[in-house]
């Protein structure tokens, strides 16, 4: 049985900010399922200690990193068989505030002291230094915060195998030069061909240079980001290294995300019965003070940041809503941007409700009782609302970046026999307005909407498949490593 450190800074459903957490908590169950050993490793945060604590956990071991006591929590990941290791140090993790930034949404002044610890702790793991009669065969780091654990494995011998994955290359963990020296890494990890970039500390690069397999959550995503446009200046690194990149797709939980079965839904529908639908949007709306009048009701969850292309949304909401048109928003960002929404959600209180904030049940009800579910996103390294809107037959329009042109067809394109949604090319709120324009034509054919529907129920998002991708990338890995 193949083991795998699974090394993440988040995991649904004990800490969340993105879509990093879904994935973090679904694909290790996936693998689970192919006869993988997977351990989770994620720093001891207050409300998964909470939960470690209630659940009878105790601490396994404990030992010393420079100048921190650190133990190590052995738990599963609630509702799962998946083993979930936790790195208690209560002066680097025990705080409020999200698992980067204090309350007022500052960053925490040590977070590349707190997560330069968790990959110490993950190489310890990797290489049975931890005491705990568990050794694997590879580790698959998640984003920055891990990025430090493939550099301090570099040397070892006999250490396993590594993987790195991008879920948003646009988050890099930049620190000072003055922080590097802090944290007393090796002078020779200054360079350009290291740690180093434009005279900071990279932590994202540990990954992108030290790491066998380099793997990003779509194949869009994967050539994108090999591009100056989306390369965040690391497009020369993952140019030279792009034998070893590959893009994998993103999964759903598909027990989760089941418009069958949805415990939080009060109605149930599927690809052959979905006249419950209709009854999923008239509770929505009356949920949310709408008036029940049949949409085209149009929905949005996500941050509000102008990654997500809200600016274009914004622009384009007061064209729409004269139109008739609904909306349904779900997110918290920018206060800018909360601040010209309210504006609008006052202006027409019968056709607009904003919910500032996350609520997944709210989320789950908005992706089955909304008609169309816009994406407009400068740059969506994967997207799973748009995935989720899919299986519940609510139709996505988004921009054709990514993730979302990976798994969103329009009829313009692929025909209404493979059609699913609408894409717009241009980076522009007019091209979203276009496409808004011809989803709404479509709409008013009952036939053809219902053809869009159940093209997109049909097809398979879940995990299943992309589980064997990543078997598949772990093996190649360590029959290399045989040679």
């Amino acid at each position: 049985m193949t083991r795998v450190l699974f090394a993440t800074s988040e995991v649904y459903p004990l800490v969340k900010t993105g879509g990093l957490a879904d994935v973090s908590a679904s694909l290790p169950e996936a693998l689970c399922r192919l006869n993988y050993d997977v351990h989770i490793l994620l720093p001891g945060y207050p409300a998964a200690i909470k939960t470690a604590r209630e659940a009878g956990c105790r601490r396994k071991c404990r030992f010393r990193i420079g100048q921190y006591e650190v133990s190590l929590w052995r738990t599963q990941l609630p509702g799962t068989a998946v083993t979930l290791w936790l790195v208690d140090c209560p002066p680097l993790f025990e705080r409020p505030g999200n698992p980067y930034q204090n309350e007022k949404g500052q960053d925490w002044w040590d977070n590349a002291h707190r997560f330069e610890l968790f990959a110490r702790v993950g190489a310890m793991m990797a290489m049975g230094e931890a005491g705990l009669n568990w050794r694997p065969d590879v580790v698959h780091c998640n984003d920055w915060q891990a990025g430090l654990i493939p550099v301090f494995l570099e040397h070892c011998p006999n250490r396993p195998g590594t993987v790195f994955t991008i879920h948003n290359l646009a988050y890099q963990g930049l620190f000072s030069h003055e922080t590097f020296r802090a944290l007393g890494l090796p002078d020779s990890l200054w360079h350009w061909e290291q740690l180093e970039f434009h005279g900071q500390l990279s932590f994202i690069k540990g990954g992108l240079v030290f790491s066998d397999r380099i793997t990003t959550v779509s194949p869009g995503y994967a050539r994108e980001i090999q591009t100056p446009e989306f390369g965040n200046g690391l497009d020369g690194v993952l140019r030279y290294r792009q034998s070893r990149l590959t893009g994998i797709l993103n999964g759903i939980d598909a027990e989760v995300w089941d418009p069958e079965t949805d415990p939080q839904l009060t109605f149930h529908y599927g690809p052959d019965h979905l006249e419950n639908k209709a009854r999923c949007q008239a509770h929505l709306q009356r949920e949310l003070g709408l008036e029940v009048n049949g949409g085209p009701l149009l929905g949005f969850i996500g941050r509000l940041v102008e990654q997500k292309g809200v600016d274009w949304l914004i622009a384009v909401m007061p064209e729409l809503l004269k139109r008739g048109c609904q909306f349904a928003l779900l997110g918290s960002g920018e206060a800018g941007y909360h601040e010209e929404l309210i504006k609008l959600a006052r202006q027409w209180p019968d056709q607009m409700s904003l919910t500032l904030g996350y609520d997944e049940g709210l989320s789950h009800r908005i992706t089955a009782g909304c008609d169309l579910f816009l994406m407009p996103s400068r740059f969506e390294p994967c997207g799973l609302n748009q995935m989720y809107s899919l299986r519940y037959g609510t139709v996505p329009v988004v921009h054709a970046v990514g993730g979302l042109s990976d798994t969103v067809q329009d009829p313009e394109e692929a025909g209404l026999i493979r059609a699913n949604g609408f894409c717009f090319s241009e980076a522009s709120a007019q091209a979203l307005l276009g496409a808004v324009t011809r989803a709404l034509g479509y709409f008013r054919s009952r036939k053809q909407w219902r053809r869009l529907q159940e093209n997109g129920m049909a097809a398979d998002y879940s995990w299943k498949q992309r589980a064997h991708d990543y078997s598949d990338l772990y093996q190649s890995i360590l029959k290399e490593r045989e040679i």
